[in-house]
């Protein structure tokens, strides 16, 4: 799990792992503990994207030494809880979304860990098709009502968009607007992870009523507000889903020779 300092209340039996990478040192210790499946426990590892205080914001989150430490101590699975902004007006604030496309919009974030020979990942969908579809299906088990599909574009931030940004992003079929969803979804995929993201919609972006504009208090203060309710959420949803990964992520380096060795 990667996300906010909010959801480590979940875990059992926490123990922290200081974990160096050859990229540097993920954001902060990672911790890792049980969450109660009902018929055992289960091991979880958190991380919070940002670090423990918030000290890094998104365009300066240490992405490659985040997802090499989380490999690194055995995940293979990863849930993405983040905040976004609405671009259509249904997407209000509290909406759960569970995109299956992202466009990058970002400048000058490294995104990738092969930086030689011809290691080129698909990427034609990029967030787990098998993981996000046990996300949306124990979501509504419990009583949610999630947004399956949709695209989220990535901004490098920190500043929020234009008015102007905003309405070519929603002009193009796009549905959410965030700053750490990539290079996240690209480094996991080239660690033969499965990701997949939970959006929380805190705001309508800038562009889509006149009247209306993005601060950071807003966002904050409605990600506060259902973070109890998402941590709960996740925290059945990690229960929920299998361990079998039947899908192609594990595969995606056949045919390729790769100048690291994963952890």
């Amino acid at each position: 799990m990667i996300g906010g300092s909010g959801f480590y209340a979940f875990l059992e039996d926490v123990v922290e792992h200081d974990v160096d990478t050859p990229y540097g040192r993920p954001a902060a210790p990672i911790a890792v503990g049980t969450v109660d499946t009902g018929v055992g426990p289960r091991r979880v590892a958190f991380l919070p994207r940002h670090g423990r205080r918030h000290e890094y914001p998104a365009h300066a989150v240490p992405y490659r030494a985040n997802l090499w430490a989380l490999r690194s101590l055995g995940v293979r699975q990863i849930l993405a809880p983040c905040a976004v902004g609405g671009l259509r007006p249904e997407l209000g604030p509290g909406t759960l979304v569970v995109p299956d496309q992202l466009v990058d919009r970002t400048t000058a974030r490294t995104q990738t860990y092969f930086d030689e020979g011809p290691c080129h990942v698909a990427f034609a969908d990029p967030y787990c098709p098998r993981l996000s579809r046990g996300v949306v299906d124990s979501l509504r088990t419990q009583g949610a009502s999630p947004v399956e599909g949709g695209t989220m574009v990535v901004i490098q931030g920190p500043r929020f968009s234009t008015r102007a940004e905003s309405q070519w992003y929603a002009a193009q079929g796009w549905s959410l607007v965030n700053m750490t969803g990539h290079p996240e979804a690209v480094l996991a995929r080239e660690l033969a992870l499965c990701y997949a993201p939970i959006a929380l919609v805190t705001d309508l972006d800038a562009g889509v009523a006149a009247d209306e504009a993005v601060s950071q208090a807003q966002v904050l203060r409605v990600f506060a507000e259902h973070t109890d309710r998402l941590r709960k959420l996740l925290r059945d949803t990690v229960a929920a889903l299998p361990t079998d990964r039947d899908c192609a992520c594990p595969d995606v380096h056949e045919g390729m020779t790769l100048p690291v060795t994963l952890p």
